[in-house]
């Protein structure tokens, strides 16, 4: 039942997700009613997440929490599933997510699913050692050759998949009108280091070629991905660059896994925080590399790569994570090698708060602004 609901409930998230309403002086009767009905559920969405609060005092790991970001955090906890690092990875997958908690709040609060005008088609392809599936998201009513994002999901290279991250997957294709292909890369510890960054490029490579065949532009490729994905979004631009394969157009990492060290400013604040916690940063990276002198590999240790010569990039952070040094210094290491940056940290909200839009008003932001980072630099 759990893995029923964190497939279904991953439909409705990443940041609201609402079909723009797009200029054109010749809309159908189809159109019109599609964008009023889009319109009233933004406006109903938006007062009843104005009335999401939370049970309880701000956790002592997150004084400063928003209302809407703690009462996510509280019905995660309400599940009392075991921490992760107690159990095993094929158990671990199992529990409850934040993502099942924004479900639940959404019901509470009568906020109705959002509308997104986007086409979903899944398709296999080879990898070097074996196969990975693909989910291609193909916005509907878009002529000519679109522009092409390659996401990663997020989960530390271990948990998770593209059933957890499908609205972040959906929001993105939803909001830039870009086709936005999803990676399933194979998961540790059943497959170790380097086997998630060698899918996560040979998937872009994929794109690249069969771009036309998916009514995609092969000039206009973008990569973007979440934590753990995130890091492999910008491991994926190195590697094109060191291959002599076309980069990317843009990067998208939404706070990115970018460095070895477990002690920085934000891993010291916020040790305790959840969803992500230092010691289940721990368990991932022994769950992932296949011995502890790995994460100073600069594919982990991202802070310490040659990021020169990669295409202009987004970082996204959270204020209550471990993981804000780690996107910070990036952009920061970026900025120095001679990369276009642009960057934004939201206060008051956690690791994963990214694809909580339907309730989590910082969330709803970050995925427009991530959008309009993405078109901007597709166009």
């Amino acid at each position: 039942m759990k893995k029923v609901k964190f497939i279904l409930s991953m439909a409705v998230l990443a940041g609201v997700g609402f079909s723009a309403c797009q200029s054109n002086s010749t809309k159908s009767a189809d159109a019109d009613s599609t964008a009023t009905a889009a319109d009233a559920l933004v406006r109903d969405s938006s007062a009843n997440m104005n009335e999401i609060r939370p049970l309880g005092p701000a956790p002592d790991w997150a004084p400063g929490i928003k209302p809407q970001m703690q009462a996510v955090m509280e019905k995660l906890a309400s599940y009392k599933d075991k921490p992760i690092p107690e159990l095993s990875a094929q158990e671990a997958r199992k529990n409850h997510t934040p993502t099942d908690a924004v479900m639940d709040l959404m019901k509470e609060n009568n906020i109705p699913m959002p509308v997104m005008a986007v086409d979903t088609i899944g398709k296999e392809i080879p990898v070097p050692g074996g196969n990975i599936h693909l989910r291609i998201y193909t916005p509907k009513n878009v002529t000519g050759p679109s522009p092409i994002i390659v996401y990663y999901h997020g989960g530390g290279f271990v948990i998770a998949g593209i059933d957890v991250y499908d609205g972040s997957s959906k929001s993105l294709a939803d909001q830039t009108g870009a086709i936005v292909v999803s990676v399933a890369y194979r998961l540790a510890p059943e497959h170790k280091f380097p086997v998630a960054h060698n899918d996560a490029f040979a998937a872009y490579q994929w794109v690249l070629k069969n771009a036309a065949a998916l009514h995609g532009d092969p000039k206009r490729v973008a990569v973007a991905g979440e934590s753990a994905g995130g890091n492999l979004a910008v491991n994926t631009a190195i590697k094109a660059r060191d291959s002599k394969v076309m980069l990317p157009t843009a990067i998208l990492a939404v706070y990115p896994v970018a460095g070895a060290d477990m002690n920085t400013p934000s891993y010291q604040k916020n040790a305790g925080a959840k969803p992500l916690d230092k010691p289940m940063m721990g368990w991932f990276v022994k769950n992932y590399l296949n011995n502890m002198e790995e994460a100073k590999d600069p594919r982990i240790n991202l802070v310490a790569a040659n990021l020169k010569g990669l295409p202009p990039t987004t970082v996204i952070t959270a204020e209550i994570d471990p993981l804000q040094s780690d996107g910070m210094m990036l952009a920061d290491k970026l900025k120095g090698a001679g990369v276009k940056v642009d960057s934004k940290n939201y206060d008051g909200v956690t690791h994963e708060f990214f694809g909580m839009g339907a309730v989590v008003p910082e969330a709803k932001a970050a995925m427009e602004y991530a959008a309009v980072q993405l078109k901007t630099a597709l166009k």
